[in-house]
């Protein structure tokens, strides 16, 4: 196998990891956000959203849902980059860098 094909195939190996890691973490950055979103139970601080009444308290409970997606988003994001560098960059050698 040529370097190039070997550059190929880690950066398919790097983007594969990045994206187990993002599935492996993402029920423990569920569960954070629900706690977080839930009233308050012992020693888990939440913020009550299905009662609250306040706009900052809402804005706080819509940044807190949204968390999830930008976490999962950002490393599915990383996982095109990884790929899209390698391709864009020469490490298949599908595009021709001029001398």
């Amino acid at each position: 196998m040529n370097n190039k094909g070997q550059v190929w195939a880690y950066g398919l190996m790097l983007g594969i990891v990045v994206l187990v890691l993002a599935l492996a973490l993402s029920p423990a950055v569920k569960e954070s956000v629900d706690n977080a979103r839930n009233e308050t139970v012992g020693d888990i601080i939440g913020m009550n959203c299905s009662t609250t009444t306040s706009n900052f308290q809402k804005a706080g409970c819509l940044a807190a849902d949204l968390s999830i997606f930008y976490f999962i988003g950002t490393l599915i994001f990383m996982v095109g980059a990884i790929a899209g560098a390698k391709i864009i960059f020469g490490g298949t050698g599908w595009i021709k860098k001029e001398v």
